[in-house]
């Protein structure tokens, strides 16, 4: 998506060969309009799927799973990362250990939101070490959902997510690929179209 690389090298601010932070248009100030054209994309790349669900993880992926149900005409639902007392019903639940915040947490869903009946798709903001998403895949499968696929934001394939995913048997569709960065440089990966 040649937008959100642009907007990534304009505004994107590299802190390290791992860290990017992209809060001016993505996930603490958020560009409305990018979020819904991504959303826009996500239903374009999965949209031939009867998806019934799409399900994200809080909070910085809610914007672009929201944008994506509104594209597919569906629901969103997202995981919690702390159980709230209003939250008395059986729970899916998964361990998630976040890099950025260096913590762990054990996300869950209310069971009565997802089931054997739904075609979920999975959308975050980010792809990295993957195991938000690996927790994310856990939960729809303990549910016995379908899992339609994972669609990340943006991915830093120089990490181990898509591998750990893939290996799994998950297909994942990323917007923007960076295949390396360091501060002031970013340099995208360009898939080939497969026929």
């Amino acid at each position: 998506m040649k937008v959100l690389q642009e907007r990534i090298r304009e505004e994107g601010l590299i802190l390290s060969n791992t860290v990017l932070k992209v809060d001016s248009f993505l996930n603490h100030q958020v560009d409305t309009r990018l979020a819904l054209e991504i959303g826009r994309e996500f239903a374009r790349i999965f949209g031939d799927r009867p998806i019934t669900k799409v399900l994200t993880i809080e909070a910085s992926g809610i914007q672009f799973a929201m944008a994506a149900g509104i594209a597919l005409d569906v629901p969103f639902i997202y995981a919690k990362k702390k159980k709230a007392v209003t939250l008395a019903e059986k729970v899916y639940s998964a361990p998630v250990y976040s890099f950025t915040r260096q913590e762990n947490y054990q996300v869950s869903i209310s069971q009565k939101y997802l089931g054997p009946e739904d075609k979920v798709l999975i959308v975050d903001d980010f792809l990295a070490t993957g195991a938000a998403l690996v927790g994310l895949v856990d939960i729809v499968r303990a549910s016995g959902a379908e899992l339609a696929g994972v669609g990340c934001v943006i991915e830093k394939s120089f990490q181990e997510g898509r591998g750990l995913l893939e290996a799994k048997g998950v297909e994942v569709h990323s917007l923007a690929r960076i295949a390396s960065m360091s501060p002031g440089e970013v340099c995208f990966v360009e898939e080939a179209v497969v026929e």
